[in-house]
């Protein structure tokens, strides 16, 4: 198994930053992605970013391109979100994730391990 502890989220004004931290432990050599993913009340979880643990290439969604950076720190197996002019529609329950086989990075159903979740509200 795979355990993931994120950390980092908080109270921020609009236009404001926060960086996500997820500390990835266990069998961390079965994973190849790891994706953050959000959910606010009422509507479905919705993909923020995907960065794979061996190659460069990083996915972002739509509604965060521009604003957010994920990225890694192999020697640590952590990965980071770093998030910069915050909105309030960014306002949700963070989670990080881990997917062991090669597929969509976007679509939550395929990764298999989940964290706890952070909070981040974004005030006006």
């Amino acid at each position: 198994q795979v355990q993931l502890v994120e950390s980092g989220g908080g109270l921020v004004q609009a236009g404001g930053s926060l960086r996500l931290s997820c500390a990835a432990s266990g069998r961390t050599f079965s994973s190849y992605a790891m994706g953050w993913f959000r959910q606010a009340p009422g509507k479905e979880r919705e993909f923020v970013a995907a960065i794979m643990w061996n190659v460069h290439p990083t996915y972002y969604g739509d509604s965060v391109k521009g604003r957010f950076t994920i990225s890694r720190d192999n020697a640590k197996n952590t990965v980071y979100l770093q998030m910069n002019s915050l909105k309030p529609e960014d306002t949700a329950v963070y989670y990080c994730a881990s997917k062991s086989m090669i597929g969509k990075l976007s679509d939550y159903t395929g990764y298999d391990y989940w964290g706890q979740g952070t909070q981040v509200t974004v005030s006006s």
